[in-house]
Formats: structure tokens, sequence, C-alpha cells
């Protein structure tokens, strides 16, 4: 007889590398769970990085990190078309500065030499300033990648989740794993949402890997928390460059950036601090300061002036700062761990690379009759011709109601969101956009509160910026409320 509620296996953690985990494993006749803390996935490191698919060239082939790079950044285009969320080939230019610098072009162009990557190029001063004008002349040269793409990686994870979701995972959110036990060949997993019981387990949960690891009766390896600021620019200097610009690297970092992301707006960053809290994901005035300082060096045209918005995310680094991905001293527990950059970069070839580990530990892998399901793409208002604008509008008038003035997103993009799984004001806007632009949801937020409110048959009071404690208004007499409530309603303390 087979048990139902055992699980074939459990993924803890449901950011990019969770996801891709699901996914890929969604292709078979399994029964899969993804297991994460947070109120939707991709809510941690996952929202909170560069939105960078890297070129193949920047990590070394000796490495683990080094032979999944290429093979993951060959993998996105596909399930970009099968899914829906924002992709493009944009290229890189990582500039030597001074003369000093120029080993390190060396050093990229022998990666890509050495692991196949096409079209990566040496410039000169000359060639570089003609393609980007806006660099700075003081550069020496760059080396040039054309096969360096932008993502919205949060796009990503919803779109990967839903479809694994249809296809048959159990995707449970707000749940923190508590503990674990192993008996037999089954592992018992208590969380906040009840215990789930699983054959294999995928640790893949972040700067969190060493204390689950300890969980399944493991040493507890080292996990530093290596924080990245980035800054966010005005909408208004789209063009400023139509390239990723990379410095030449360091050991623990490569640089600050000048992106131009998918939607268009320009991001700059990111720092790399270690800090003792994992949860420390707070934007510092040292911060900025090198941020826009680095990023100048780079494009002198840029202004602290033009943030719009900041954000930090938390990059889980080993000692050897590789990953750490494959099975363990404890049966059936596999580690996926390490995974910062290029993390996201080569997450689908990760996932490809656990399930041949799986298969290689006795997971019998059955294709699933007629693949994964089909996913509908979601809409994006915004970025479509306006006679197609008109067309949708006409059909649904909710296509008419702008919401969001700043990014152009509508009444129907908003209800499309909360039916594909948006529970909070971040994970509105991360499925639309909506609270993204120059005003940062100044004008729409009261909008979106009251759609979600009526969608889900909540009241307001229920609404939260990213779930848990991050609430927006109370109703009037809340005991919470310091002093007394508003007569009508006080604002929270969400950031």
């Amino acid at each position: 007889m087979v048990d139902e509620a055992l699980h074939d296996v459990a993924i803890i953690g449901g950011g990019v590398i969770g996801c891709t985990l699901a996914h890929e494993l969604s292709r078979y006749q399994l029964r899969v769970a993804v297991l994460e803390r947070a109120t939707d996935v991709g809510f941690g490191t996952s929202k909170a990085n560069s939105g960078i698919i890297h070129g193949g060239h920047q990590s070394a082939p000796g490495t683990l990190k080094g032979s999944l790079e290429w093979l993951g950044n060959q993998m996105w285009g596909d399930l970009c078309d099968e899914l829906g969320f924002g992709f493009a080939r944009v290229g890189a230019l990582t500039v030597a500065l001074t003369e000093a610098d120029l080993p390190a072009l060396d050093r990229l162009t022998q990666h890509a030499h050495d692991k196949g990557v096409p079209g990566v190029q040496r410039w000169d001063r000359e060639q570089v300033l003609r393609a980007e004008p806006r660099l700075t002349p003081d550069l020496v040269a760059a080396v040039h990648a054309p096969t360096t793409a932008v993502i919205n990686p949060y796009e990503a994870c919803f779109g990967l989740a839903e479809r694994a979701a249809r296809s048959g995972a159990d995707i449970r959110t707000d749940c923190r794993v508590v503990s674990m036990g192993h008996s037999g060949d089954t592992w018992a997993i208590a969380t906040s949402d009840g215990e789930v019981r699983a054959r294999f387990v995928l640790n893949a949960a972040g700067v969190h890997a060493g204390a689950i690891a300890q969980m399944a009766g493991l040493d507890r390896y080292r996990v530093r928390a290596r924080k990245g600021e980035e800054y966010l620019l005005d909408k208004r200097l789209r063009g400023l460059v139509s390239r990723i610009i990379y410095p030449c690297p360091s050991p623990t970092s490569k640089g600050t950036l000048v992106i131009p992301t998918y939607d268009g707006t320009i991001m700059i960053g990111p720092t790399a601090d270690e800090v003792d809290d994992p949860e420390d994901v707070a934007t510092t005035a040292s911060g900025a300061a090198r941020v826009i300082a680095a990023a100048k060096r780079l494009v002198p045209g840029i202004s602290e002036r033009d943030v719009i918005a900041e954000f930090a995310g938390i990059r889980a680094v080993l000692d050897d700062e590789d990953f750490r991905i494959g099975p363990t001293d404890a049966a059936g527990f596999f580690d996926v761990a390490g995974i910062q950059s290029p993390g996201l970069t080569a997450a689908p070839a990760i996932a490809v690379m656990v399930v041949g580990l799986l298969r290689a530990a006795g997971l019998e892998l059955a294709p699933r009759p007629g693949g994964l399901a089909e996913v509908e793409r979601p809409i994006h208002f915004a970025a479509l011709p306006i006679i197609e604008q008109q067309r949708l509008a006409a059909v649904d008038r909710r296509f008419g109601q702008i919401v969001c003035r700043c990014e152009t997103v509508t009444e129907a993009e908003i209800h499309g969101a909360i039916e594909r799984g948006a529970r909070t004001l971040d994970g509105l806007k991360f499925r639309t956009r909506a609270g993204m632009g120059r005003c940062q949801g100044g004008f729409c937020t009261s909008r979106c509160m009251e759609l979600l409110a009526r969608d889900l048959g909540v009241s307001l009071a229920q609404i939260t910026k990213r779930g848990g404690g991050s609430w927006l208004v109370v109703e009037h007499g809340d005991p919470g409320m310091v002093g007394g409530a508003d007569p009508v309603r006080g604002l929270g303390g969400a950031s």
C-alpha cells in the first residue's frame, strides 16, 4: 500500500534554488514538498540580489561554481520562454580602470576559453567608449561577454513554484522547520505547519543551512552571512548604459556593478559586508556612500540624487567560497548549501545535478505522463503595444483602470496576481511591479490593500507588507497600538 502522507522528497527552502529543485523534480512521478519559512517563495535572498545571469566566464573552471555557471546560463532562456518572466541577454563589460587591473581581464578571457563560453572578447578603450559612451573616459580596457543576461528573480521563483504546484508539488509557505528525526528510510520533519514525512531531504535553506544540518544530526558547518546593499535609480536614467558594467573582481566579490534591469531601472551595488545577524537586511549610510562612489568611478553621470529605493540581501557563504552540493553522512539528507553568486545563474544546472544524485541514491525517476503542467503567462500591460492594451481594455474594463501610475499596473493585473498566490503587498509588488516606481507606493498602496482585502475576504488590518508582523493599519480600538489607536486607523511599522 502506498503511504499517501509520505513524500519522496522534501525541500527545505523556497528561494530560487528550492523552486528550481521543485520544478525539476516535478518532471517525474514523485511526491515533492517545499517548506518555506516566509509568507511567499523567493522572499529571502532571491528577491534581494542583483538579478544577473552571469555570462559563464566569471567563476574559475576548477570550482563547483565554475562547472555549473555556464551550464545554468544556457538553461534560463528556455525557462523564460516557458514561464514568461523577465529575461534579456544584454551583455556585460568588465572594466579595467588601471593597468594593474589588466591581469584580471586576462583571467576572465582564459576562463571563457577553458569553459567554451562563446563571444567573450577583450576590447580596447576606444571600442568600449563607442559601445558605452557614458563610461569614464579614464578606463583602460574591458572584457565583453554577450552571454550575460538580466532577470527578474522573484518572477522566476513565482513561475517555477506555480508550475511545480500545478504538476503536483506541495508548496508550503509560512512553514518553519523546527526539528527533524530519521527512522528507517523516513525523515520526520516537525514544522510550524505540522509534520512532513519524506524519504529524502534537500537542505536548500540558504543562511540557515548550517542550523538545518545540525537538526539532521550532522556537525553544524559555518555559513557566513554576507550582506549586499543595492540602490535603484530613477527610471529617467533608462539607457544610461545598455550593458551590465562590472569593475574588475576581488577574491570575495564581483564589486559594485551598474545594472540596467529588465524593467528599465538602473541598479547599482552590491556591497559585500560580513554580518553577524543573518536577518540583518538594513541599508546603511556608509553602504550607500561606498556604492555611489564606486558606481561613479565607472559611470560619472550617476548621482545620489537619483536614488529612489534601496534594499539589502544576505548571501550564504561557506569558508571555501564554493557551493556544497551532495549527500551527507545522514542517509537521505542532501546539502544544497553555500549557494552564493553565481547561484542564481547556476540554479537550473544545480537542480539537474541534484536530481542525478538522487537517482544514484536510489530514487526512482519515472517521467510524469504528459510532462510538466502548462501555466498561463502573466500579462504585463505596460510592456504591450498600445493597440494590444486597447484590445484588452475593451474585453476587460479592469485593464482600463490604472492602479500604479509609475509602472502602469492595471487593476486586472492586481487581481491576476492575487489569483496566482499574492497575499501581501510585497507579493503584489514582485508579481506586478505595483509600488516599484518613482513614488515607491505613495499613490497605489492604499488601492492595492483594498483590492487584496476584497479578493481575499479579509479586513484591511489583516493585510501585511510581507507577512508576519509587517502590518500596515490597525482597526479602531486595537490594543496593539501603543498609546491607543487613531479613531480610524493607525499606520504600522512596515518598511
